[in-house]
């Protein structure tokens, strides 16, 4: 894991670095934005750590004019500013996570691993369950080649459920993920979710199964007895 530090703070700088020194983590130290340009001329990192009060310019603006160079590379901020004016200017300009100093080191390094994490699957171009391909960069479901009509909920749904495929997926984390990406929401609203992405995917050859109380699978839908799909309960 290659990450570049933007900090001007010497003694942050070496606290982190000797701490990631015999790790999986390979950093590389920038003491400001004219470093940090530099280094990201001339290598790639999975994740840009990027403090906001730099010698030669703000990092708010550094961040902004770096996100329309790159719109996938992950940037974590950490800065002493926490006004939420702040915090939310920093994720709008498209820090994908911002953490305010003082901060324990080990909140880092978890906040780290979740981004990279998140962007070595957003790398995936596809992900194939049966008939169906999901396409991340596009966003869309492919049925034998073609295009599938899905709403944004269902597609994310659905992203999640093939992501799992064939384990199962607890409803509790079902909630919990579809509640990152959106307004949170509550277990009635995931099984009308649900319902609608069962009645989309009808003739596909994917049926969603139920375990009551438990979770939700994708399953290769078969006829039940009675000629009603597989997973239809």
């Amino acid at each position: 894991m290659r990450l570049l530090l933007i900090e001007d703070d010497i003694h942050i700088a070496r606290e982190l670095l000797l701490r990631w020194r015999d790790s999986d983590r390979l950093a590389q130290h920038a003491a400001d934005l004219a470093q940090a340009d530099a280094a990201l001329a001339e290598a790639t990192f999975d994740i840009v750590l990027l403090d906001l009060g730099l010698p030669d310019g703000d990092g708010m603006d550094w961040l902004a004019a770096w996100r329309a160079r790159d719109p996938h590379g992950a940037v974590l901020v950490m800065t002493a500013r926490d006004r939420v004016a702040d915090r939310v200017k920093g994720l709008r300009l498209g820090a994908d996570d911002y953490l305010v100093k003082p901060f324990a080191p080990e909140e880092l390094d978890a906040r780290i691993d979740v981004l990279v994490r998140r962007a070595n699957i957003s790398r995936t171009p596809a992900i194939r369950f049966g008939r169906l391909d999901l396409l991340q960069e596009t966003c869309e479901v492919l049925l034998d080649g073609k295009r599938l009509d899905m709403s944004p909920r269902e597609y994310e749904l659905l992203f999640i459920l093939m992501r799992a495929a064939p384990r199962l997926v607890a409803k509790r984390a079902l909630v919990d993920a579809l509640s990152e990406r959106n307004l949170e929401l509550n277990d009635a609203a995931v099984e009308l979710y649900v319902s609608r992405l069962r009645k989309k995917l009808e003739g596909t050859g994917t049926g969603i199964r139920t375990l009551r109380g438990v979770g939700y699978q994708l399953a290769i839908s078969a006829p039940a007895p009675g000629g009603a799909p597989e997973g239809s309960q």
